[in-house]
């Protein structure tokens, strides 16, 4: 589940700490927090479970409900962990609070790596310098048989694709338009060949396009 924007941003410009998706702000997120399923997983302000109840339903909540279904393990890149030079903290562990929203093993990828970070809520960060094909096979010890999600952010993911290492993807269309920052489909001309390509229009203005690998890797 990854959402990008209309010209195709998965985020903004200028990371920080206080601005992990840089100008874009939380805009390609609002439509995910505003369902009974976001609501529930991230609407506590401390990053703790258990927000406020409420949400919509519908489609927006039925997919953003396939988050975590059959997902042992997570990879996500170092600019998704942190903002530029977080490695030079070493009480850094991450933007999501003390229990953060994964209740996996997540292995970050850092050409800084680090000892383990052990989280509430089943999370433990594990921080490797590897290929995406190493980190993947790494990852698929961890999950115990289920399957890897590659989290992001949008450099990690485009790599990912690269590889041919995605076998089924998830992207949100949201109806703004960003005009800088990291773009999903760069370098990426002719994906939809190797895959089943659907969407679906939800009456919040996104669409949830899947992708299904058709192609042997």
């Amino acid at each position: 589940m990854f959402s990008i924007s209309l010209d195709g941003f998965g985020t903004g410009d200028v990371q920080t700490r206080d601005a992990p998706f840089g100008h874009a702000g939380e805009r390609l997120h609002e439509w995910m927090f505003a369902t009974r399923w976001g609501r529930s997983r991230f609407g506590a302000d401390d990053g703790t479970t258990g927000g406020p109840a409420g949400g919509t339903g519908g489609i927006d909540d039925a997919f953003a409900r396939t988050f975590a279904t059959g997902i042992g393990a997570e990879i996500m890149g170092a600019g998704k962990f942190g903002p530029p030079g977080w490695h030079e903290d070493p009480d850094w562990t991450g933007w999501w609070g003390p229990n953060p929203p994964f209740h996996t093993p997540v292995y970050v990828l850092t050409h800084h790596p680090r000892p383990s970070v052990e989280m509430e809520g089943g999370t433990t960060f594990h921080f490797i310098d590897a290929t995406p094909a190493e980190a993947l096979a790494i990852a698929r010890e961890g999950a115990d048989g289920n399957d890897v999600r590659i989290g992001g952010g949008v450099t990690t993911l485009r790599e990912f694709l690269a590889a041919g290492l995605i076998d089924h993807m998830h992207v949100v269309v949201v109806p703004i338009l960003l005009g800088r920052g990291v773009r999903l489909w760069d370098g990426l001309e002719g994906l939809e060949s190797d895959y089943d390509v659907e969407a679906v229009s939800s009456p919040s203005g996104v669409t949830h396009l899947t992708f299904t690998r058709t192609t042997s890797t």
